[in-house]
């Protein structure tokens, strides 16, 4: 049980690669905080982990762009298991692939706000509560966009770059507290954002078009991001810090 004692908390964890994470976490012997903005999906998440016995789960609905729902996520992680040792920013949103101009200010303002500004205001809540503890460990999910950017997305990749940096200068400042902040760089996966990323409808032939790209041959799947999310957030990751892992399956070769 490598996270045995451990509490969680993990954004857009009501499907996709959130959910795979929250799922392997509690395999491991995490308590976890599902967050999610839809209130419905988060509570089906934790439900699901706990009928299984795979550990605690408690459900928590929250814009993490928000900075009052923010703090209140943090809290009720303490609130419900006393304490707060790992934070997964994997909550995520993006355009539509297509032309640069073509993009809304209202649509970069979004992406912007829960690909950017929630990393801020999670590090604004939790931060000290880590601190107080001795440490902790902040994950965020960036993406092989914002390391081999393509056109169409270009916001978007934009983004997620700012995810990888933050991680780095996060990283520096804050390992004198013991907390470690590392990334995860995922290639195109099979989660409900999908066909915004490809721009089209997902068909076989399509996905055949963007696994081209990717030399293992296949979409990245939520195991493969937990899977990493669970080594870089264990005591076996405990020298690892500032560290942007591709999961991509060499895309990024």
């Amino acid at each position: 049980m490598r996270l045995e004692g451990k509490t969680a908390l993990v954004t857009g964890a009501g499907s996709g690669f959130g959910e795979g994470i929250a799922r392997r976490f509690a395999e491991e012997g995490a308590r976890v905080l599902v967050i999610d903005i839809d209130a419905g999906r988060a509570a089906s998440v934790a439900a699901a982990i706990e009928a299984a016995r795979q550990g605690a789960a408690r459900a928590h609905a929250a814009d993490v762009a928000d900075a009052a729902q923010a703090e209140a996520m943090v809290r009720a992680a303490v609130d419900s298991f006393g304490r707060l040792d790992i934070v997964v920013n994997n909550a995520g949103v993006t355009h539509r692939n297509r032309p640069m101009l073509e993009v809304s200010e209202a649509e970069f303002d979004r992406i912007y706000a829960v690909n950017v500004k929630s990393i801020f205001l999670a590090a604004k809540a939790a931060v000290p509560v880590m601190r107080a503890q001795g440490g902790g460990v902040i994950l965020n999910i960036a993406s092989t966009a914002g390391v081999r950017p393509r056109p169409g997305l270009t916001w978007y990749n934009g983004s997620k770059g700012a995810a990888i940096t933050l991680t780095r200068s996060m990283a520096a400042e804050l390992a004198p507290d013991r907390i470690r902040v590392n990334a995860i760089n995922p290639v195109m996966g099979e989660t409900g954002l999908l066909e915004d990323f490809m721009g089209m409808p997902d068909t076989p032939q399509n996905r055949a078009r963007f696994i081209a790209g990717i030399p293992l041959g296949r979409l990245s799947r939520p195991e493969d991001i937990a899977n990493a999310a669970l080594f870089l957030c264990s005591d076996e990751a405990e020298f690892v810090t500032g560290v942007a892992m591709e999961v991509d399956g060499g895309r990024c070769i």
